[in-house]
């Protein structure tokens, strides 16, 4: 199938393009941006007239739920929401039931994923057997196996010497570690931020605390191993200074934030809003402030949904009973621009966080168009919003703290190897 999509703003942070050029797409590849390569025919053209062409985003965390949690949701539908959503590659945590700590397993995910035609799936191993925190897995065959890097998703390893080891042993192979930050035990009985909402709700908090001893911990690991590590979902300002210092330090440390975190806080917990139950929790208002400029400076490397579909049975319970995540797929594009015009950044800038600097963390060639690239474009209307409703998403989780809100930009197809995975016509 050969594409022409014409008339559209190219919006390329990878290569610095921000320009009205055609696309000329071959054999599951870009063959050509601005003048057809000689002898094209196109068998189909895509009028992108007031439309933004950019390459296809690039998700660090998505659960998929599958194995283990198709009541929750399936891989297909996911995979469905992630194409109307634009996003073309996306890496999913290993909390799967079971985990993602055998090679077939992953070899299983990565086939079903392929079979259904959407998105890239990477999987990310997990670090210890079981998530348990006791053993470690078998990384180098769940490397071979799929798994581009290794992690324990929300589950802390306990035991400091089973971590040292895990991080020794990735490092022997230059696998990097993605950790999410949390003290066990300062974290474990908490629901929301260690504040005042808190406080007036009667909730039990979760300090700050929980999340820098952590951090703590990780980075002096880091330091004595020399592994690669990448903190996930960091929540608080004093979390995002310790990740600077120590990479001024010469630490090898990435971090992301969560589209949740970038535009929520602990006020907006409201009256017991189950659908802010998250993982780690909204913080102060001072927190959300830090981590929207570090990300628009750069200090903060990725944005991502950090999507967790949950059934409505996990969520029509008391705030302290309900099970924490949000949809995010399909609210990853629009969060992204929203941010942008509140910080009234660049759209290069802002694109590059859910792009091209993605896919240098995961380590995957994606995130650009260039000539001879695959293929993975997205096509969308900044000028068009919409209201998000539980009916218009795609993903079987239907929660999430934007419901009701108007957000900008709409996704029109998304093209996934060279073929349209998505099209929603204007």
């Amino acid at each position: 199938m050969k594409i022409h999509i014409k008339n559209g703003r190219l919006v390329d942070p990878a290569n610095g393009i921000d320009a009205q050029k055609d696309v000329f797409i071959a054999a599951g590849r870009i063959a050509a941006i601005g003048a057809a390569p000689d002898g094209f025919a196109a068998n189909r053209v895509i009028d992108a007239t007031g439309l933004t062409v950019c390459p296809g985003l690039i998700d660090l965390s998505a659960r998929l739920r599958e194995p283990g949690f198709e009541y929750k949701a399936t891989l297909e539908s996911e995979m469905a929401a992630a194409a109307a959503g634009g996003v073309t590659t996306l890496a999913c945590p290993p909390d799967t039931d079971p985990p993602l700590d055998e090679p077939g397993l992953v070899e299983m995910l990565k086939h079903r994923a392929r079979h259904a035609g959407f998105a890239h799936v990477f999987p990310i191993g997990a670090l210890t057997l079981g998530l348990a925190g006791e053993r470690l897995t078998e990384m180098a065959e769940l490397h071979e196996a799929g798994c581009i890097a290794f992690g324990q998703a929300s589950v802390p390893v306990v035991d400091t010497q089973v971590l040292m080891r895990a991080l020794q042993y990735a490092a022997t192979f230059d696998f990097p570690v993605w950790l999410q930050a949390q003290d066990p035990f300062l974290g474990k009985d908490g629901v929301a931020h260690d504040g005042e909402m808190a406080t007036q709700l009667g909730l039990p908090g979760q300090p700050v605390s929980a999340e820098t001893i952590a951090i703590s911990t990780i980075l002096q690991l880091a330091r004595d191993t020399g592994v690669r590590i990448h903190i996930t979902r960091i929540s608080s300002a004093a979390a995002l200074d310790m990740i600077v210092a120590a990479r001024a330090s010469g630490i090898a440390v990435t971090c992301d934030v969560s589209i949740n975190h970038l535009h929520l806080s602990d006020a907006d917990i409201g009256y017991f809003n189950p659908h802010a139950r998250l993982v780690p929790p909204l913080r102060a208002g001072h927190d959300r402030e830090a981590l929207r400029r570090g990300l628009a400076e750069g200090a903060i490397n990725v944005l991502c949904s950090d999507h967790t579909p949950v059934d409505d049975d996990a969520k029509q319970v008391p705030f302290g009973e309900a099970e924490p995540g949000a949809t995010g797929l399909e609210l990853l594009l629009p969060l992204t621009l929203k941010w942008a015009i509140e910080m009234r950044l660049p759209l290069l800038t802002a694109l590059a966080r859910i792009t091209c600097d993605a896919a240098r963390v995961l380590g995957v060639p994606a995130g650009a168009l260039s000539a001879g690239a695959v293929a993975d474009l997205c096509l969308f209307d900044p000028q068009d919003s919409f209201v998000v409703t539980r009916e218009l998403l795609k993903s079987q989780g239907k929660n999430t703290p934007f419901l009701g809100q108007t957000l900008p930009g709409r996704v029109r197809a998304t093209l996934i190897d060279g073929h349209v995975a998505f099209e929603n016509g204007r």
